[in-house]
């Protein structure tokens, strides 16, 4: 009954979440609070959950908002700008490369096996490297995870550990079987990294220049009406609205 009950909480935080139906704090926080009290929990032993989980996570969330703060400092003061000057001169501009190397820094910056510390290190490192090449930012989060989930295997990661102890096999034992899946991952990874990174390439030579690129279709029809409103073309403003309401 509990892990049904608890299945479909996820279910339903998920279904609000992708639908828009809920901000994410109201989902994460109504949803699950309202599925313990029809579980059977009382106010006593929600309190002791909250105070449990707020234990658990209260070194992570401090590090996140550390983090936020930092990089955000970091960023407006320009103290990234010579390591992006000189990451561009390392691939030359080379899209390709840049999408290798995002998978490489996904895999060995996921060695300690800690996902906070991974992200929190990699992306405000690289995102203003994309953003100077133009590159999407989706690109580069889908290359880090994926990177991260390869090295998630390791026997001090969270789920060997976690398997070791629902079976009792040795975190080792539970490995070694695993070491020919994560080097045949590394590779594969790599090759796909190599193809989105022609593919990408190839998206911004259509766009023109990294900035077109990052700004999309639309925003270059919005900059198309306005010079057409400014011009006075009769039935300019008509024409731009339904471009807007059809796209």
């Amino acid at each position: 009954m509990l892990a049904l009950s608890g299945l479909i909480i996820v279910i339903a935080v998920v279904a609000l979440l992708l639908s828009g139906r809920a901000s994410p704090i109201v989902a994460l926080t109504l949803v699950p609070l309202v599925g313990a009290l029809l579980t059977g929990y009382g106010p006593d032993e929600l309190t002791e959950f909250f105070s449990a989980g707020l234990g658990r996570v209260m070194q992570v969330a401090t590090m996140f908002v550390f983090a936020i703060v930092f990089f955000g400092v970091m960023q407006d003061t320009g103290l990234f700008r010579p390591v992006i000057d000189g990451l561009i001169r390392l691939t030359r501009g080379n899209v390709v490369f840049v999408a290798m190397g995002t998978a490489a820094i996904g895999i060995a910056a996921h060695l300690d096996g800690a996902g906070a510390t991974t992200f929190l290190l990699t992306i405000p490192a690289l995102l203003p490297l994309y953003t100077r090449l133009g590159m999407s930012r989706y690109l580069m989060l889908m290359l880090l995870a994926t990177g991260a989930g390869v090295t998630n295997m390791l026997p001090w990661a969270g789920p060997l550990g976690r398997a070791a102890a629902v079976t009792g096999i040795e975190v080792t034992e539970l490995w070694r079987p695993l070491i020919p899946v994560q080097v045949s991952g590394v590779v594969l990874l790599l090759a796909l990294a190599a193809w989105l990174g022609l593919r990408e390439r190839r998206r911004i030579e259509a766009a023109g220049s990294g900035r077109r690129a990052l700004s999309g279709p639309n925003s270059c029809r919005r900059r198309t009406c306005r010079g057409a409103v400014r011009a006075a073309r009769p039935g300019a403003r008509r024409s731009c609205m339904r471009s807007r309401i059809s796209s």
